[in-house]
């Protein structure tokens, strides 16, 4: 068995997960979010309790977080990074945990996570090669190859979120968009939930949430309807070049905008007009499990074998 843990802005969440891909137990807690040494303490007591709950010898323990581990600095130490759960940032989590726990752990992205349990037990369970996507407050994804995760050596693969979108989706927004990394007319700032907002108000002059958008487009509203269609423009062009580089045999997407039903109609066929190929095999998921999915990713994080 193996511990799979969830660590959110605003709730930990830890699993204790069969070989089947089962949920043997579930313990969530309140994040302590306001510091660091808190965060780490309530984190780790949730993998003592699971770990207490466990049949035979210690599981091993993955861990999914809101940001990144960096690279290692000159102490040869990782800090976190791009965290909203702000008192992570610039702290050595992985290493606190470890000194905390006594053992080894594994530690990554929620996007990673995310791709690694729709990969192993989810919707792509078949697939060999898996883009997951994360669609919702940012855009994020994650790159698995035959079950186990790939991240490269700069630990950023899969985080197309940040690359540019392409000309023809540049075309249909009404001006240069800037992103929170520093940079603009990003991915990110298109697919978004704040892309989507921004969409619908450059489109409408209205201003609404992502959520409301979509239920309007369901129920006939022709403003919301009209910015349903151009966001699944937008996602076909950005993902077809997703395809054209990797090549995926399934695209899984999860975050809040995931639950629009119209991209799974929409989006395969716009894409084909996009993609370097006469017949566009690659396949496009719901996702299959819901917030369990970051604690589910996490325990793959240690391969069965």
């Amino acid at each position: 068995m193996r511990i799979g843990v969830d660590l959110g802005g605003t709730k930990i969440e830890g699993i204790l997960l069969a070989p089947n891909g089962g949920v043997i137990e579930k313990i969530r807690v309140d994040t302590p979010a306001e510091k660091y040494s808190d965060t780490v303490e309530a984190l780790c007591q949730v993998v003592e309790e699971l770990q207490q709950k466990a049949p035979l010898a210690q599981c091993t323990v993955g861990i999914g977080t809101p940001g990144a581990l960096s690279t290692k600095n000159e102490n040869n130490i990782e800090l976190m990074k791009n965290c909203n759960s702000i008192c992570l940032n610039g702290e050595p989590l992985k290493l606190d945990i470890e000194k905390r726990l006594g053992y080894e752990t594994r530690v990554e992205n929620d996007a990673n996570c995310f791709a690694l349990s729709e990969a192993c037990y989810g919707a792509a369970r078949s697939a060999k090669t898996v883009f997951g996507v994360i669609l919702g407050t940012g855009t994020g994804g994650g790159i698995v190859i035959d079950k186990r995760l790939h991240t490269g050596p700069n630990s950023i693969a899969g985080e197309w979120g940040h690359n540019c979108i392409p000309s023809s989706v540049r075309k249909l927004i009404a001006e240069d968009r800037p992103c929170y990394c520093g940079r603009q007319n990003c991915n990110e700032t298109v697919l978004s939930g704040r892309g989507l907002r921004q969409t619908h108000f450059e489109e409408s002059g209205v201003e609404l949430e992502a959520t409301e958008i979509a239920r309007l487009a369901t129920s006939g509203d022709s403003r919301a309807y009209k910015t349903i269609q151009t966001y699944c423009e937008q996602l076909a062009r950005c993902l077809s070049s997703v395809v054209n580089f990797f090549d995926p045999e399934m695209i899984v997407l999860g975050g809040g905008l995931s639950n629009i039903e119209q991209l799974y109609v929409q989006v395969p066929d716009l894409m084909r007009e996009h993609v370097f190929t006469e017949n566009m095999l690659t396949e496009l998921s719901a996702p299959q499990f819901g917030d369990a999915s970051g604690a589910i990713g996490a325990a793959c994080l240690w391969p069965l074998d």
